[in-house]
C-alpha cells in the first residue's frame, strides 16, 4: 500500500479525508479502500480515494502515513444527490428533490463540473456513501478479530468506535474561505451577514445559527433602545419597571414565533424545509447483544430499553438533582468551573445510557445541561428577586453576571482556543508560520491535509446555542429590572460574531454540512424560557410598590389577582402563538402544489401501470 515516490497529488479533486490509526495492518487498509473504491453493484461506495504520501519527518517524528483523501466523479455525485434526497432550486422556481432524470429541468444545471453542487454539498455526499458502506459476509475487520462486523450494518461506524478511523473530517478550500472571511469577519461594516454564503459553505446547520444569532441581536434593539433612557432618568424609581415588564412579555412571544416564520423560509430556500432525515444508523457508540432490527429486518446490536430507562431515573436523575443541590452551597464561587464538571458528566452519563441514535443522545444531553446551566446561572436571582426581594442587589447581581460571563465566553471560545492552536507543538508552530509566509501561494495538498488533521475539531452548535439561551434567559426573565441588560448582549452578540466566524474559519477543521430545516431542540428551550418569563415578570409586578399600593390591607388579593393576570397572558401568549403560522403562507402554498404534482404524478403512473395487462 506504499504510494510512489513520485507522487504529486491525485488524478481527482480531493473533498474529504480518512485518518486511519498508524499501525492499522496493510490488509486492513487494502480491505477499506476495495470496498470504497467497488461499484455500487458489488456493495462498494463507488469512490475515488487515494494515499497520501508521508511527509518529511521532522525532530524524529514521522506523519501517519494512513492518510487518504477521497473523491467522486460528477455523475457519482449527482446520483449520490437523488439518494441523499438533495433538494435544488426547479424551473419553476420552487423547491424540489433532485433526481438525475430530470436533472436538466433544474436551474444552475448545464453540464458536468459546474457549480450546481457546492462543495459542502459535495462533501456530504462522499460522507453518506462513506456511512452506507454495509457489511457483507465478513465476520470482523481484516487484521482486527475482535472487531465484528454484521450484515448490512455500517462499516465506517464500526471503525470508528474501534478507533481504527481516527477521523473523518471535509477539506478547506482556501480561495472560497479566503472570499468568505471578508465579506463576514475580516472587515468590520455594518451590514447583514452572508448567511447563503455561510450555508454553501459550512451548511444549513451553521448558517441557521448564525441567522438566529443575527435575528436575536435586531430583535433585541428595539428593547436596548428602550432600555437606555430608562436607565439613566429612573434607574432609582422602582414604580417604572411594571410597563418594561408587560414589554418584555409581548416580546418575547413575537420573538420566536416570527423567529420561525423566518427560519421556515430560510430553511424553504435552501431546500430542507420539507426534507426527510435519512434512516439513522447507530451511533459509534453505540453497544449492545446481537439482535434483530424490527424496523430493518436486519441482525445488530440491540439494548434493551427497560435497561435504558433504569439508567436515566436510577443514576442519570438523581445524579442531576445531586449536582443541583451542591449548585446551591458553591454557587457563588465557582459557577463556570461547576459548569464545565456537570458538563463533562452529563457526557459521560448520557454516553453510558447507551442511547442508540444520534439524535436521542443529544436531546437527552441537551435535557441535562439546559436543567443544570438554567438552575445554576439562575438560582441566586430567583433568590434575590423573590426571597430576599432587593431589587437593587438584584440589579447589581444580573449585571456582574452579565458582564463576567461574556469575557469569560470570549476567552474561553477565541482566545485560548487560538492559543492552544498555536501552543499545541512546534511542529505545528513551523507549519502555521511556514503557512503565513506563503499566505498568497498554493500550499501543496499533503502539507494543507496534514495541516488541517492537526486542528482542533469543531464539536458542532451546542455551547453557541447554549450560551444564547442564558443570555435569552437573563433578558426575557429579569432585564425589567436592570434596562441595560439588552443593550450588554448586543454588543455581546455582535462581538461573538465575529468570534465564531474567527474560530470556524480559523481554529477548526471544517465540518461536514448538517442539513437542518429549523434549530431543533432548542427551539422548545428558548420557548420554555419565555413561558417561565411570564410567571418571572408577573411575579415582579405584583412585588412592584406600584401595584402593592392598590391591595394595602389583603396581601391575599394582591397575589390572587397577580396569578390571574399571569394566566390572562399566558393565555393570551399561547393563543398569540396559535393565530401566528410558524410557515409563511406562499410557502406552504408552494409546498402544497409540489405535493398535489407527486399525487397527479402516482395516480397517471398507476393507471399506466394498470393499463399495461390489458394491452397485452
Amino acid at each position: 500500500m506504499e504510494p510512489s515516490s513520485g507522487w504529486d497529488g491525485p488524478t481527482f479533486q480531493p473533498l474529504v479525508v480518512l485518518e486511519l490509526a498508524s499501525n492499522t495492518p496493510e490488509e486492513a487498509v487494502a480491505w477499506l479502500l476495495s470496498r470504497i473504491r467497488d461499484s455500487q453493484q458489488n456493495g462498494g461506495a463507488e469512490l475515488l480515494v487515494e494515499q497520501l504520501s508521508p511527509g518529511a519527518a521532522e525532530g524524529g517524528e514521522k506523519d501517519n502515513p494512513n492518510l487518504f483523501v477521497v473523491g467522486a466523479s460528477w455523475q457519482r455525485l449527482l446520483c449520490g444527490a437523488e439518494d441523499c434526497g438533495l433538494f435544488k432550486e426547479y424551473s419553476d422556481g420552487s423547491m424540489r428533490g433532485f433526481t438525475c432524470a430530470n436533472q436538466h429541468r433544474f436551474k444552475g444545471f448545464t453540464g458536468a463540473g459546474d457549480d450546481f453542487l457546492s462543495m459542502a454539498e459535495c462533501q456530504y455526499i462522499i460522507k453518506h456513501q462513506l456511512e452506507a458502506l454495509r457489511a457483507k459476509d465478513e465476520t470482523h475487520v481484516p487484521g482486527y478479530s475482535q472487531a465484528k462486523l454484521y450484515p448490512g450494518k455500517s462499516i465506517i461506524r464500526r471503525l470508528q468506535s474501534k478507533g481504527i478511523l481516527v477521523q473523518m473530517f471535509p477539506l478547506h478550500d482556501k480561495e472560497e474561505l479566503k472570499r468568505l472571511s471578508f465579506s463576514w469577519y475580516r472587515t468590520v461594516r455594518l451590514s447583514l451577514q452572508p448567511l447563503d454564503a455561510i450555508r454553501r459553505y459550512f451548511g444549513e446547520g451553521q448558517a441557521l445559527y448564525f441567522g438566529f444569532l443575527e435575528y436575536f441581536t435586531i430583535a433585541l434593539l428595539p428593547m436596548a433602545v428602550l432600555g437606555v433612557p430608562y436607565y439613566l432618568f429612573d434607574w432609582e424609581n422602582y414604580d417604572k419597571y411594571v410597563l418594561f415588564a408587560v414589554f418584555n412579555l409581548v416580546w418575547c412571544t413575537v420573538l420566536l414565533e416570527v423567529w420561525k416564520r423566518y427560519s421556515a423560509t430560510l430553511a424553504y430556500c435552501w431546500g430542507t424545509l420539507s426534507r426527510k432525515k435519512a434512516f439513522e444508523e447507530p451511533r459509534p457508540g453505540f453497544h449492545g447483544v446481537l439482535g434483530l432490527n424490527p424496523v430493518t429486518g436486519r441482525k445488530e446490536p440491540v439494548f434493551p430499553s427497560v435497561s435504558r430507562q433504569l439508567r436515566i431515573y436510577l443514576v442519570s436523575l438523581p445524579f442531576v438533582l445531586l449536582c443541583l443541590y451542591l449548585s446551591l452551597i458553591v454557587y457563588a464561587v465557582v459557577i463556570e468551573a461547576v459548569n464545565l464538571l456537570y458538563r463533562y458528566a452529563a457526557e459521560f452519563l448520557t454516553e453510558w445510557e447507551n442511547h442508540r441514535r444520534e439524535s436521542s443522545y443529544q436531546n437527552h444531553l441537551v435535557l441535562k445541561v439546559l436543567v443544570f446551566n438554567f438552575f445554576n446561572c439562575f438560582a441566586s436571582l430567583f433568590y434575590i428577586a423573590f426571597v430576599m426581594q432587593d431589587m437593587l442587589l438584584l440589579r447589581q447581581s444580573l449585571a456582574t453576571l452579565l458582564i463576567t460571563s461574556q469575557v469569560l465566553n470570549q476567552l474561553m471560545e477565541a482566545f485560548l482556543p487560538y492559543w492552544l492552536q498555536r501552543r499545541r507543538n512546534k511542529k505545528m508552530i513551523r507549519k502555521v508560520l511556514r503557512r503565513r509566509a506563503i499566505e498568497e501561494k498554493e500550499l501543496p495538498l499533503a502539507e494543507q491535509v496534514r495541516l488541517e488533521a492537526d486542528m482542533s475539531t469543531y464539536l458542532g452548535t451546542f455551547d453557541d446555542y447554549l450560551e444564547l439561551f442564558l443570555l435569552f434567559g437573563y433578558v426575557s426573565l429579569f432585564s425589567c429590572i436592570y434596562p441595560l441588560a439588552a443593550v450588554l448582549v448586543v454588543l455581546n452578540n455582535i462581538t461573538e460574531v465575529y468570534s465564531d466566524a474567527f474560530k470556524m474559519c480559523k481554529l477548526f477543521k471544517r465540518p461536514f454540512a448538517d442539513p437542518a430545516g429549523s434549530i431543533g431542540v432548542w427551539q422548545l428551550a428558548f420557548e420554555t424560557i419565555s413561558v417561565i418569563a411570564v410567571v418571572t415578570n408577573c411575579a415582579l409586578i405584583g412585588m412592584s410598590p406600584q401595584v402593592k399600593a392598590y391591595f394595602p390591607e389583603s396581601a391575599t388579593q394582591l397575589i390572587l389577582w397577580t396569578v390571574a393576570v399571569e394566566h390572562l397572558l399566558l393565555g393570551f401568549k399561547f393563543i398569540l402563538a396559535f393565530l401566528i403560522p410558524d410557515v409563511p403562507k406562499h410557502i406552504r402554498v408552494k409546498l402544497a402544489q409540489i405535493e398535489f404534482e407527486s399525487l397527479e404524478a402516482l395516480k397517471k403512473k398507476k393507471i399506466l401501470e394498470a393499463s399495461k395487462p390489458d394491452a397485452e
